[in-house]
């Protein structure tokens, strides 16, 4: 990186349970969470928010270029996958799906994206996984075929 390089880019990322199972309980979801911002911060990346329910998360970042997201998410998602698996917080293996979205976002949106990641919840109780998902693809115009979207078990 050479010293007149500066940028901020700002990345919602979301990745899912295999299978779409509950999995991320309640009571340790919040230190999974933070072990997550523990992962992006020692990449030298920005962690803004981290949160999520049962069977997904959204991570918002500020991402530097030095970094390939794909190989940030990959260390998040074996990482904490290993976490998990080694405190045992599930019976049997935990696991995420393959592959992740990606959303940029410009300075100005920062705070409704934070608020919309710290309240998913709420946001749950009116909206399935699989409104949400295709939602954000049809806002950011991004082309998909069906059968390689998340597994929507239960949401039809």
């Amino acid at each position: 990186m050479s010293s007149g390089t500066f940028s901020q880019i700002y990345i919602q990322l979301v990745f899912v349970v295999k299978g779409r199972e509950n999995l991320l309980k309640k009571t340790f979801r919040e230190e999974v969470f933070k072990y997550m911002s523990g992962i992006v911060k020692a990449k030298g990346q920005k962690s803004i928010i981290i949160n999520g329910v049962e069977d997904h998360v959204h991570l918002f970042i500020g991402l530097k270029p030095s970094m390939r997201l794909s190989d940030l998410v990959r260390d998040i998602k074996n990482n904490t996958t290993n976490f998990i698996n080694e405190k045992r917080f599930v019976v049997g293996k935990f696991a995420w799906q393959e592959g992740y979205s990606a959303f940029s976002y410009s300075q100005s949106q920062i705070d409704n994206v934070y608020k919309y990641i710290l309240n998913q919840e709420t946001h749950h109780e009116k909206k399935s996984f699989k409104e949400e998902y295709l939602e954000l693809l049809k806002r950011f115009e991004i082309d998909y075929q069906e059968e390689y979207l998340f597994e929507f078990y239960g949401d039809e």
